[in-house]
């Protein structure tokens, strides 16, 4: 008899479109296991991504505003979940694998450090400092995350969800069609659609949260890139998307027009010039932030005892072993043992 998870692989096989990567055909995991009887592998790792306590911290973890007065702003988590819902939209119409796209979108962002890219940027500096030779990058940090960290042993996840994850970040180079092949591409069609869903998502989101916070006004967005978008963030998302399967559709190939890449690409460089450089206001916070994680890094190596024992990779270096439990902290929990190593228990001693 037919099992539920064969019945969804044989509805892949009729439904999806010939270029889709389907669930049967996952080169595997790391380590064997029995198949499931009800979900497909990518279904699987959707399900290990979504209940891991690595997921769960990014609700705490820092989009771009550190702290942000008011409920509306973005955190780690809804970046995630707006990064999975412009995922699947595009998959679907596409016929693309959804469950392979939606499970690359759900882990991508699983290593951010505490502070947002503030984090990574300290995190990084350090470990360069005391290992040279060694760095930190978010997206290296995610695979680390799901291969080794959680639970102490990973989440076994298939290749090709592990090489979405990988391979989705593109730092601040542009997004065009020269930058859409090569070995720092995701593999399958549905890891391309994760990469360049993730840039639609931050310029758009960012937007809104530095309009919303007072950092920038209508009048200052570029002005041709708005009207060819549109004015609100749902217009411009549904301009972008629409933009992506129109174009990618014909080719059998994840792409943008030439103009959508020039769009996103200007309000990106807008974004990094007026938010994401701008110390004085979205980032007045960072310094701060900065210093704590460097004032714990040294604190760690001079006390490398002090260090939890749980999810240590052998062979691993004592600064990244700092950067694994520094990089998996909430931005109230690396503010918790900040306090709780530096500042002094005044009410304590005097009990």
């Amino acid at each position: 008899m037919q099992s539920i998870r064969q019945f969804h692989e044989s509805r892949e096989r009729e439904l999806l479109d010939d270029w889709a990567f389907l669930a049967v055909n996952t080169a595997g995991r790391a380590k064997e296991e029995e198949k499931c009887d009800i979900r497909t592998d990518f279904q699987r790792d959707r399900d290990r991504i979504l209940y891991s306590k690595a997921f769960r911290r990014l609700k705490h973890k820092t989009q771009v505003f550190i702290s942000p007065e008011g409920d509306y702003f973005r955190t780690r988590l809804t970046h995630t979940l707006e990064v999975s819902q412009i995922s699947r939209s595009i998959a679907r119409a596409l016929r693309l694998n959804e469950d392979l796209t939606e499970a690359i979108a759900l882990g991508h962002d699983l290593g951010h450090a505490p502070f947002g890219h503030a984090g990574e940027t300290a995190l990084n500096g350090l470990l360069e400092k005391y290992s040279p030779g060694e760095y930190f990058k978010h997206n290296e940090q995610s695979l680390r995350v799901v291969d080794f960290l959680e639970n102490g042993k990973g989440m076994n996840l298939t290749f090709e969800v592990r090489d979405g994850i990988l391979k989705h970040t593109k730092g601040r180079k542009n997004i065009n069609s020269a930058n859409m092949s090569g070995p720092d591409i995701p593999t399958t069609a549905e890891g391309q659609i994760v990469r360049i869903a993730d840039r639609m998502a931050y310029v758009n989101h960012d937007i809104d949260d530095a309009l919303r916070s007072g950092i920038i006004s209508d009048d200052e967005l570029p002005r041709d890139a708005v009207q060819a978008v549109g004015i609100t963030t749902s217009q411009r998302i549904g301009s972008m998307i629409t933009d992506v399967i129109k174009t990618s559709h014909p080719l059998k190939k994840i792409t943008m027009s030439d103009g959508m890449y020039e769009v996103i690409d200007i309000l990106k460089e807008f974004l990094f010039v007026r938010v994401y450089s701008d110390v004085s206001l979205a980032k007045q916070e960072e310094i701060k932030a900065r210093r704590m994680i460097e004032t714990m890094f040294k604190y760690f190596i001079d006390n490398p005892c002090e260090l939890p024992e749980a999810n240590i990779v052998p062979g691993d270096s004592l600064p990244r072993r700092i950067c694994d439990y520094i990089s998996g902290m909430s931005d109230p929990f690396a503010i918790y043992a900040y306090e709780d190593i530096f500042v002094p228990k005044v009410w304590e001693n005097r009990l």
